[in-house]
């Protein structure tokens, strides 16, 4: 019975999850923001890299 008074008291193990939980939220909202971010600097580079491409070729043109 002390055994079990002692667990029921020892409260480390749900500290340690609850510290894993939220973790894992955070991680879950990093990636969701990242690929967000992601897919706004893949536009951004393509756009820049098609009119870098349209100066070079213009420029060659003359």
């Amino acid at each position: 019975m002390k055994f079990l008074a002692k667990l029921r008291r020892n409260e480390k193990g749900a500290t340690a999850i609850e510290y894993g939980l939220i973790a894992a939220l955070i991680a879950v909202a990093a990636i969701a923001a990242m690929q967000g971010l992601g897919s706004q600097l893949k536009t951004t580079f393509n756009t820049t890299s098609e009119k870098m491409s349209a100066g070079v070729t213009a420029g060659t043109t003359k």
